[in-house]
């Protein structure tokens, strides 16, 4: 079960160039100011931008869907054709994420909060 996409990673070449445009698209202050990642959120939504997102494998914007068990969701989406892209990761606080691409090369994101 998913709690619905609530999540969007950009990967980035110029954190402080994509940082000035999304403060003027958002008009918010990061609440995550740090070299390898920056986060906004607005309107329920959380904007990230990952200066290290192409190195990953990002080939463009990613959507997150926030779900209760990513490891499940992880195998689910492998049994059903995807590649996974990026394992599970703790990324602090213990927060998960992994990332697949489907058979289309479309990445889907996956997010767990403790």
């Amino acid at each position: 079960m998913t709690a619905g996409l609530k999540t969007i990673i950009y990967p980035v070449k110029d954190l402080d160039r994509a940082k000035a445009l999304f403060k003027a698209l958002l008009e918010v202050e990061p609440y995550a100011d740090a070299p390898y990642y920056v986060g906004f959120k607005d309107a329920g939504q959380d904007v990230g931008l990952d200066p290290n997102g192409r190195a990953k494998g990002m080939t463009g914007p990613v959507p997150y869907w926030h779900v209760d068990d990513i490891r499940g969701r992880l195998a689910a989406l492998v049994a059903a054709g995807a590649e996974v892209l990026q394992d599970v990761q703790d990324v602090g606080g213990g927060r998960l994420i992994a990332s697949a691409r489907d058979a289309d090369g479309n990445l889907v994101g996956l997010l767990q909060d403790a």
